[in-house]
């Protein structure tokens, strides 16, 4: 069978013709105007450089038997625009029960089986339960992304996000340790043995936001933020004896603390140091 010479022809001419035409974009993408420009240009450098210090206002979430309001800020020097170190922090101000606490404050049965785990009096339970008093926490903070974001395609604020990482120190009250006669501690179900103690938790801090540029030197501030650790928040006789620790032995210890994957939420108001953010080229 002979090739068809006019089909050859063809398909030799579009061969031809599509590498003729790659090579001709290559040599635009090569040569074009834009070759060597930046992404940007003029880019207001919010960060880099800058004293960031942030008040801020705080409140937790999702929480059991008792809500926190924070009062605190943000202090932080950035080393570069993605970069920066500082220290996050805030005071309680405001503890106050939620409706579970004051329900089983309400209806629980007070005698012989529950004087270990509740306080005797009307009242008592809300004063039994545990409560975040201050946090301070060191951290390094990195930005990933950066940009615009438009409100009803006419308002216009240059915003970024940012993800911080770092140790926290926790000041909590949890119910004191009791019922430990080898150390000589008061029985647990003494009315004094529902007395909060003072006690300094140290976990992983974790906070995501984002930052909104409404002025050169002024940021808006919505954050969230995680702080992990073990606590007893309830005040009972829960573990330490039985299988794996997990019943009641008539102690109030570390034993009785159990993990909470604890949360609040952060508005703050940033001024930054010096004024005026540099202009990049």
């Amino acid at each position: 069978m002979k090739p068809n010479r006019k089909f050859v022809a063809l398909l030799l001419a579009g061969t031809t013709s599509l590498i003729a035409s790659t090579a001709v974009a290559q040599e635009i993408q090569q040569t074009g105007p834009l070759k060597g420009a930046p992404n940007v240009r003029h880019l207001r450098v919010y960060r880099e450089g800058r004293v960031e210090i942030a008040p801020l206002a705080s409140f937790t979430l999702l929480d059991e038997y008792r809500r926190t309001l924070f009062l605190g800020a943000r202090v932080q020097y950035n080393f570069k625009d993605w970069l920066g170190v500082g220290v996050w922090g805030g005071y309680g101000i405001v503890s106050g029960s939620t409706d579970l606490t004051d329900k089983i404050d309400d209806k629980s049965p007070r005698g012989v089986q529950t004087a270990t785990q509740i306080a005797p009096t009307k009242g008592g339970f809300d004063a039994q339960t545990a409560r975040m008093q201050w946090v301070a926490a060191p951290q390094v903070t990195f930005v990933p992304f950066r940009g615009k974001l438009a409100l009803f395609q006419k308002l216009f604020t240059d915003t970024d996000m940012y993800a911080s990482l770092g140790v926290a120190f926790v000041g909590t009250q949890e119910r004191g340790a009791c019922g430990d006669t080898a150390k000589s501690q008061i029985s647990c179900s003494d009315p004094k043995s529902f007395a909060l103690a003072s006690r300094v938790a140290i976990a992983p801090t974790l906070g995501v936001g984002l930052n909104f540029y409404f002025a050169r030197f002024m940021s808006f501030n919505l954050e969230y933020r995680a702080l992990p650790f073990s606590w007893n928040r309830a005040g009972f006789d829960q573990r330490g004896t039985g299988n794996d620790g997990r019943f009641p032995d008539q102690k109030i210890d570390g034993e009785d603390r159990t993990f909470k994957w604890n949360q609040m939420m952060t508005l703050g108001f940033g001024f930054s140091l010096p004024t005026k953010p540099a202009i990049g080229n």
